[in-house]
């Protein structure tokens, strides 16, 4: 009976231990943050276990989580009087303030990798492009390409002088070799082109020695039989009004000057012998002396005497301002450019994008270019006749000339064929419905020469065929009222392609990129891998397209740093523009 009682008073105990109010008071009493975890070695309230560990008695639910220490702390779980919560405070700060500071230190190169700009960097022949998460597009860059950059030449950092120290003259045109080249290609855009980078470079020379610029004159083509002055390309008005605040500039030599033959005759009266691409020094120290004791002094011949890298960044900003700004063809021929360039996005009754060819395929620059290229064996003895009679110096007697072209074609100098950028085009993805506006003079072949070509895109158009002969009469009086047309058709084209260098096609993407048309593509093939490619009979079209593909992905006009020795005409983003 004794041990009845006993037992039966046990499980009382028990019951009275483990009854809800009981429950709630151990609960209440053990979230205190100020009641430690008991550490008495019978525990309270659960017994001892065999090991002596304590036992709860509570449900899982119930049971209490240790956090660390120093959480503890900062969540006021702890006595923040005891030395343990002390030091625990002191690590927490330490750790935020070395996550703090970390924050500030790579804060800026964050910020800036997230705004930097969209530029493209060169490595040896390689141009590395940032990565954007758009859609390839047959017409356009990415967009960052063009909203990362802005025309800034309009700033004016320099002031007239009060004082000229005298008057320069300047002969606007090409050497006797350029010109009769020009003539023999039947494409007197060379002849034009070399002009406009003339009175470019006067406006910089002038400024550089402080003197007064005599408006330049277009020297006149005895082949072409060419009359054009500048008033008739070109708004003089505007073009002396806009640089009033750089330079000054005259319409004609002073009335006082009565001896106006010697300019073009007398040697008094001309600075010779000035290296190409000159420096802004040299202009200081040899023409500026002779300027200032003749007081009208003649400059000839004046095609790249001026340099680009050694020249004051402010001087280079001012001839973009002269070419993008200053020059401002005649509101004619901006008006039938215009013309031109909606026509050829409404030929097919809708608004379609186009595309501009400058197609460097003529007779003298194939001849020029001392390639080889296919065809009979009546076409090739008849081109090594025209070679050995219009160069024989570089002719001799022609046995040289096989070597020579496989070199140069490797290396990528001469001009691609008609076929050839056609099949180009076709890898890139754009169809036979492409219209195409066909900037060339008279293709060396005729129409076999163009039928692969035309074949694989039969839009094919010219300002011929798109302007009434009424129309395109007017602008026959000057050629190069003829060579601005197809500039600026060019120059509106939603992409514009090139088959080989030259002044045109340089000033064509300068102005695109200059203008922010980044947006739209400037296609300059890689001649030298694409003759690679040509040569391989065994490669399957689909390697082919994907080659081509990839090695045309950054050579679309993309935005790129302005490099030493850099021919500013084709890329004038670092002197001329800003960050937009």
């Amino acid at each position: 009976m004794a041990e009845l009682r006993h037992a039966t008073a046990a499980a009382a105990a028990t019951r009275a231990s483990s009854s809800p109010a009981k429950r709630d008071a151990e609960s209440s009493a053990s979230s205190s943050p100020f009641v430690a975890s008991s550490s008495s070695p019978r525990g309270g309230g659960g017994g001892d276990g065999k090991d002596g560990a304590p036992r709860s008695s509570a449900p899982l639910h119930h049971q209490k989580y240790h956090l660390p220490s120093p959480l503890r702390s900062l969540l006021a779980l702890e006595d923040p009087r005891s030395p343990t919560a002390s030091a625990s405070y002191r690590i927490l700060v330490a750790v935020v303030a070395c996550l703090f500071a970390a924050a500030l230190v790579s804060a800026p190169s964050v910020w800036s990798r997230i705004n930097a700009p969209y530029l493209c960097r060169k490595d040896g022949i390689r141009l590395h492009c940032p990565r954007v998460n758009e859609r390839e597009s047959l017409w356009e860059n990415p967009h960052a390409a063009a909203a990362s950059w802005k025309p800034c030449a309009e700033r004016r950092n320099l002031v007239p002088e009060n004082e000229t120290s005298g008057y320069i003259f300047i002969h606007a045109e090409g050497g006797l070799n350029q010109q009769r080249i020009a003539v023999r290609m039947f494409f007197p855009h060379i002849i034009s082109l070399l002009k406009l980078y003339c009175i470019c470079n006067a406006v910089a020379i002038a400024k550089i020695m402080n003197a007064t610029l005599i408006l330049p004159v277009l020297k006149q083509d005895q082949i072409w039989k060419d009359q054009t002055k500048f008033e008739d390309i070109f708004d003089v008005d505007y073009f002396i009004n806009y640089l009033k605040d750089d330079v000054r500039i005259v319409r004609d030599i002073p009335e006082w000057f009565t001896e106006k033959d010697e300019l073009f005759t007398s040697i008094k009266r001309t600075v010779k012998n000035i290296p190409k691409y000159a420096s802004a020094q040299f202009y200081i120290d040899n023409v500026l002396p002779r300027i200032k004791d003749k007081k009208i002094m003649s400059i000839k011949p004046f095609v790249d005497r001026l340099g680009y890298d050694n020249v004051p960044m402010e001087i280079n900003r001012l001839r973009c301002r002269v070419n993008y700004h200053a020059l401002k063809f005649l509101p004619e021929i901006e008006e039938m450019a215009e013309k031109l360039a909606t026509r050829m996005r409404n030929r097919t009754g809708n608004v379609n994008p186009y595309m501009a060819l400058h197609l460097r395929f003529e007779k003298g620059m194939v001849g020029l270019s001392f390639c080889d290229f296919a065809g009979t064996r009546e076409e090739k003895a008849m081109m090594a006749d025209y070679r050995q009679k219009q160069w024989p110096r570089r002719f001799k007697n022609g046995s040289h000339l096989w070597s020579l072209a496989l070199e140069k074609r490797k290396e990528g100098r001469c001009p691609l064929e008609p076929g050839e950028i056609g099949i180009i085009l076709r890898a890139m993805g754009y169809t036979k419905e492409t219209q195409i506006y066909v900037a060339s003079g008279q293709v060396y072949g005729g129409s076999n020469r163009m039928a692969p070509l035309r074949n694989m895109f039969p839009n094919l158009v010219t300002k011929e065929d798109l302007a009434s002969k009424e129309e395109i009469e007017h602008f026959k009086k000057h050629v190069t009222s003829l060579a601005a047309l197809d500039f600026l058709v060019c120059l509106k084209s939603d992409v514009f392609v090139m088959t080989h260098g030259g002044n045109f096609a340089k000033l064509i993407i300068g102005f695109r990129r200059y203008m922010g048309r980044h947006r739209l593509k400037s296609i300059k093939p890689d001649k030298g891998l694409m003759s690679k490619f040509f040569g391989d009979p065994y490669m399957p079209w689909a390697t082919f397209v994907e080659d081509v593909m990839i090695t045309h992905q950054t050579r679309t006009g993309l935005p790129e740093s302005t490099f030493p020795h850099y021919d500013l005409w084709e890329n004038p983003l670092t002197p001329c523009m800003c960050r937009a």
